[in-house]
């Protein structure tokens, strides 16, 4: 899972962002509460969060879930940082390493990679990340994606060339330039504005000069920035990745013509993706947790609200090891026939990163269990009630059979009204859940 959570401080202090939020839908309290029931929900093995600035809160919750935990901070004034959690029990620490880019004049920001053992069998690189946002500084933004993507090769190769996965918030849209650097392992910045870089520059954030004369150019640091070194105007990175959501087919309503969701943020002045989940050969991704339509944003007028405790979606992926790892003995007195079946019993221990929910972790992750157990009871009643007069029915002489008749007939004007056409079923499925929230009180 890769979250960026909304720092508690940045929320506080960017208020033109969130002018039609409920208040109490601020409040950090609410929003730890609702951040914590989103991660239990999907259980995942790896989380990874940006814009944490209340991290003892999100991490002794953690803690008491069995996960183990890092923190990078921002330095200068910001008081946020990236947060990464893993769980204990099936994943082994094996190595860690830190990107505090103010050291290379890249801004504040800051980036953390890991190396983890899965079940005493596979190994994996794992990133996490938060891109600077200026959208005017796209040299800047480059930069510190390049250098992540470099250091986190060093680190697979260094353990034997194995897979990466890369999370985060890259503040860059799929149609933008270093989006295609990230999918295509280079980008000659020549051809671009820096200012546009990242695809932000068609938002409400910033008017641009258009001074044609100097749209395209670029000082020494701006290139060094981009590419590392002054005098090349190609950037350049040695990771074939893919993105997890654009390689599986999603939703139309929720998906754009990359295959990404069309939306993963939304404030007063954005709506739009700028979240991802990369990754490189020895996975692949077998399912991906799919977004919310833009139109159901939309009708909240702006996140987070009293049900979604961030200005971000989370976007969660299932990966699959496509090849298993032989055992480092080699013993050469093994035969075939015994390796192979090793090596199908460790690709079906240690094949899905997601962890499956006992009913016991279902139990707790109801808060309201008064009111579950009141419904189930309400349920079983009308279902006797039912039954009891259907019965009755039964007994009343050709009543069962015009009942039937005025059946079919209302089943057949449903499906012409509701199920037919596509907007006749946009506004059923707004009708049930406007209908699931006055029953809940949420509404």
């Amino acid at each position: 899972m890769s979250y960026n959570i909304l720092a508690d401080n940045n929320a506080r202090n960017h208020p033109d962002l969130y002018l039609d939020v409920p208040w109490d839908a601020l409040r950090w309290d609410s929003r730890r509460r609702l951040i914590i029931h989103e991660i239990r929900h999907w259980d995942p093995d790896l989380v990874c969060l940006q814009e944490v600035d209340r991290f003892w809160d999100i991490s002794t919750e953690m803690k008491n879930r069995g996960y183990e935990s890092s923190f990078k901070g921002r330095t200068g004034d910001a008081k946020d940082g990236c947060a990464t959690f893993w769980k204990s029990k099936g994943l082994r620490l094996l190595e860690e390493d830190s990107i505090d880019f103010s050291e290379y004049n890249l801004r504040n920001n800051v980036a953390q990679i890991f190396v983890f053992e899965l079940n005493g069998a596979q190994k994996l690189v794992v990133g996490n990340i938060h891109v600077l946002f200026n959208p005017k500084r796209g040299d800047v933004k480059l930069g510190q994606i390049r250098m992540l993507l470099e250091k986190a090769n060093v680190l697979a190769e260094k353990w034997g060339g194995i897979p990466i996965v890369l999370a985060g918030d890259f503040n860059s849209t799929p149609d933008s330039a270093i989006y295609k650097f990230l999918s295509t392992m280079k980008l000659d910045i020549s051809l671009h504005d820096r200012r546009q870089l990242s695809g932000l520059d068609s938002s409400e954030f910033a008017l641009y000069d258009l001074c044609s004369l100097l749209k395209y150019q670029w000082t020494c640091e701006e290139v060094r920035n981009a590419t590392g070194r002054s005098n090349v105007m190609v950037a350049k990175h040695p990771l074939n990745l893919c993105s997890s959501y654009a390689m599986l087919k999603g939703n139309s309503n929720n998906r754009g013509h990359h295959g990404e969701p069309l939306a993963t943020s939304y404030h007063k002045k954005f709506l739009g993706t700028v979240d991802y989940l990369w990754y490189t050969a020895g996975l692949e991704c077998s399912r991906v947790l799919d977004t919310l339509p833009v139109g159901f944003l939309r009708r909240t007028r702006g996140l987070p609200t009293r049900e979604i405790g961030s200005d971000h979606l989370p976007i969660v992926a299932e990966f699959v090891f496509t090849e298993s790892v032989d055992d480092d003995s080699n013993q050469e007195d093994e035969s075939d026939q015994e390796e192979e079946t090793a090596q199908e019993t460790t690709r079906a221990q240690h094949v899905y990163f997601s962890s499956d929910i006992d009913s016991s972790d279902e139990w707790e992750a109801i808060e309201d269990k008064p009111t579950f157990l009141l419904y189930s009871g309400g349920a079983v009643v009308a279902l006797w009630l039912t039954t009891v007069v259907v019965g009755a029915i039964n007994s009343v002489p050709l009543l069962p059979k015009i009942l039937e008749l005025v059946g079919l007939g209302y089943t057949g004007w449903f499906v012409y009204r509701y199920l037919l056409f596509k907007e006749s079923r946009k506004e059923l499925a707004t009708d049930i859940e406007t209908l699931k929230k006055k029953i809940a009180g949420t509404e």
